[in-house]
């Protein structure tokens, strides 16, 4: 098993998937791991489908590229559509009050769990957030109030060349105590 930082650092966003069909138990881990994520008053804001029908999939897919990228998710043997509800009363009303949508902060969290569960398994993932949510809507069935958010792809990777990672050094996005521009 690798460390947490060790499977932090495997985590990488695929965009070249083999083919290979992805288990539906595998996909039910990665929500599993999804579902257990943190969120502001506990208010759970999301909903998760998982995708791995032909004809779905092939909505998803088009209302991905329909916006003029991600053309790689005709690789992807299933997509997760991570959606949100908007949460509780509690956490809508702090997110008004303080103006931060948390329901959008709880998705995130939710979605990097789904990812890193994926990567500890051996396969690979991409969050899509660029697509036409009025046709995934419709090709879900969506009712009024559930927004899909994010699209996760997931598959096996083509290959074994893990890009790496660029990333600022930590020193020019950290401070101490205070504020400090680098």
């Amino acid at each position: 098993m690798n460390t947490f930082l060790e499977l932090v650092k495997l985590r990488t966003s695929v965009r070249r998937y083999d083919g290979r069909p992805v288990d539906r138990e595998l996909a039910l881990q990665c929500a599993e791991a999804a579902r257990l994520a943190p969120s502001a008053c506990n208010s759970q804001p999301w909903r998760f489908i998982l995708c791995d029908d032909a004809e779905v999939l092939g909505q998803l897919r088009s209302s991905a590229r329909s916006m003029g990228m991600n053309s790689f998710v005709d690789q992807a043997p299933m997509i997760a559509v991570l959606c949100s509800d908007g949460g509780n009363i509690q956490a809508s009303l702090g997110g008004k009050v303080k103006g931060i949508p948390y329901h959008y902060i709880d998705i995130g969290i939710a979605a990097e769990h789904f990812c890193l569960a994926a990567a500890e398994a051996g396969a690979g993932t991409c969050m899509i957030g660029w697509f036409n949510k009025k046709k995934v809507s419709s090709a879900l069935g969506l009712p009024p109030g559930i927004r899909p958010l994010l699209l996760i792809t997931l598959g096996y990777e083509q290959g074994d060349a893990r890009r790496e990672k660029r990333r600022k050094n930590l020193d020019e996005i950290l401070s101490w105590n205070r504020y400090t521009r680098q």
